[in-house]
C-alpha cells in the first residue's frame, strides 16, 4: 500500500490545461497540432493514416472532446481503467493524463499497434536519429577522452551533471576545471544534492541501481556513460535501465534507441568506443538489464505504480529518475508550493530516489525559500525555459 501525499496535497491542485497562456495550455493548444504536422512531413504515411491524423487534429481542437479507444485495440482495457478523461474536454482533464493519451492516440492513428506494414514503426525515429548522427555528437564523444586525466571526484560530479544537462548542446560531456562548461552548469542548479547522491552509493556494498531514462539520442548518451561509470567504479553491481515499451513524448528512449546509442559509441574512437563495447558486454552478461514496463507509458504518477515495479525499485540501492516527465510523475503533477519538501512528496517511493531534471514544466518542490525569492525576482520563465536544473535526493 502506497503512502499518501503530504497534507499539502489538499491545497496543491492537479495541473490541467484550461488556463489560457499557461504552459500546459500551450502544449495542448500549440505543440500537439504542430507535432502532428511535423510527423506527417517526416514520413510518407499512407492515406488511412493521413485521414486518422486529420481526425485527431479535429478531436484535439479547441473545445474538443476525448474519444475512447476502440475495444479492438490491444491496450483498450488498461486505458478504460485509466479513462477518467473519456468524454470530457481535453483541456479539463489532468494535464499528465491528456498529454499521455494524445501520444497513444497519435500512435494509433499511424497504425503502430495494428497488423500490417506500419506496425511498430516509430514516427519519431527520423528526429531522434538525426540528432544522434549530428556532428555535434562527435565532439561530445571525443571529449570523453579527457575523463581519465581527471580526479575521480571530478569525474563523478561531471558525469552526473552531463547526464543532467545532456539536452543542452555542447555541454554533454565537457569536463572543465576552469570557468566554462561544468561551472556554467552548476550556476543553473536550483538544488544540488550531487554529493548526497555519491555518498549514498558509497555507503555500503555495491548493489543494483535503477536508472529511469528520459530522452533518446544525444540525451541518452550521457545516461549510458554514467551507467558505465557506476558499473566500472563498483558503485553498482548491476544496473536496470528503465525505458519506454513504445515511442512516447517524441524523444523518449526505447530499446531501439538504446541500441542506436551503443552503436554510435562503439563506432567512435577512443574512450567512447571502449564505453560502448563495455556496455554491450554488460548487456550480454546481465549486469545491464533493460526494463520496459507498460506503466512507463501510463498517464499516472508513480504513487500509483503496480506492485512488481514497486518491488523492482525497492530492491535497488538507488533509483535515478531522469528528466522532466519522470519528475512530474515522481512528485505528482500538481501545483505544489515550491518549498514543499521533496522528501515528503516522495515519501511513498519504495527506496532511495534521486531526480536529475532540467526544468521544462511548472511543477517543482524542495526549493529553499531564499532560492525561490531570487528566482521569482528575475521575472524569467525559469520553471519552463530549460535554463535551470536540479539534483534532488531522498535517502
Amino acid at each position: 500500500m502506497s503512502q499518501p501525499y503530504p497534507a499539502e496535497a489538499d491545497h496543491a491542485s492537479v495541473v490541467v490545461s484550461n488556463l489560457v497562456g499557461s504552459f500546459a495550455w500551450g502544449v495542448l493548444h500549440d505543440r500537439h497540432p504542430a507535432l502532428i504536422e511535423r510527423v506527417r512531413k517526416a514520413t510518407p504515411f499512407p492515406p488511412t493514416a493521413q485521414h486518422a491524423l486529420n481526425a485527431l487534429l479535429g478531436e484535439i481542437a479547441e473545445g474538443g472532446v476525448i474519444e475512447a479507444l476502440d475495444d479492438s485495440e490491444p491496450d483498450a482495457a488498461p486505458w478504460q481503467q485509466w479513462g477518467e478523461g473519456i468524454g470530457r474536454r481535453w483541456a479539463d482533464v489532468p494535464f499528465l493524463w491528456a498529454e499521455s493519451y494524445f501520444y497513444r492516440k497519435l500512435l494509433g492513428a499511424l497504425g503502430y499497434f495494428a497488423p500490417g506494414p506500419w506496425r511498430g514503426i516509430d514516427p519519431f525515429a527520423p528526429f531522434k536519429r538525426a540528432e544522434l548522427m549530428g556532428t555535434a555528437v562527435d565532439s561530445e564523444l571525443a571529449a570523453l577522452d579527457q575523463t581519465p586525466r581527471q580526479p575521480r571526484a571530478l569525474q563523478d560530479t561531471a558525469l552526473v551533471h552531463a547526464s543532467l544537462w545532456g539536452n543542452r548542446a555542447d555541454l554533454g560531456f565537457q569536463l572543465s576545471t576552469g570557468e566554462s562548461g561544468l561551472g556554467e552548469r552548476v550556476a543553473g542548479l536550483v538544488v544540488d544534492d550531487t554529493a548526497v547522491l555519491w555518498d549514498l552509493l558509497e555507503s555500503g556494498r555495491p548493489g543494483k541501481v535503477c536508472l529511469v531514462a528520459d530522452n533518446a539520442g544525444p540525451e541518452l548518451l550521457p545516461d549510458l556513460v554514467l551507467a558505465d561509470h557506476l558499473l566500472a567504479t563498483d558503485r553498482a553491481s548491476s544496473l536496470s535501465l528503465h525505458i519506454k515499451p513504445c515511442p512516447y513524448y517524441v524523444s523518449d528512449a526505447t530499446t531501439s534507441d538504446v541500441l542506436d546509442c551503443l552503436a554510435r559509441m562503439s563506432a567512435a574512437s577512443g574512450r567512447a568506443s571502449q564505453i560502448g563495447q563495455r556496455l554491450r558486454q554488460a548487456l550480454t552478461d546481465g549486469r545491464l538489464v533493460l526494463r520496459a514496463h507498460p506503466f512507463a507509458c501510463a498517464p499516472l504518477p508513480y504513487i500509483d505504480m503496480p506492485v512488481e515495479l514497486r518491488e523492482d525499485f525497492d530492491s535497488a540501492t538507488l533509483t535515478l529518475m531522469k528528466g522532466d516527465l519522470n519528475y512530474r510523475r515522481l512528485v505528482g503533477d500538481r501545483h505544489w508550493p515550491a518549498t514543499t519538501p521533496f522528501s515528503e512528496v516522495t515519501a511513498y517511493f519504495p527506496g532511495p530516489v534521486a531526480a536529475l531534471r532540467t526544468l521544462k514544466s511548472d511543477v517543482i518542490t524542495g526549493l529553499a525559500p531564499n532560492t525561490l525569492t531570487e528566482l521569482e525576482a528575475t521575472g524569467s520563465a525559469w520553471r519552463t525555459s530549460g535554463t535551470h536544473a536540479l539534483v534532488q535526493v531522498r535517502t
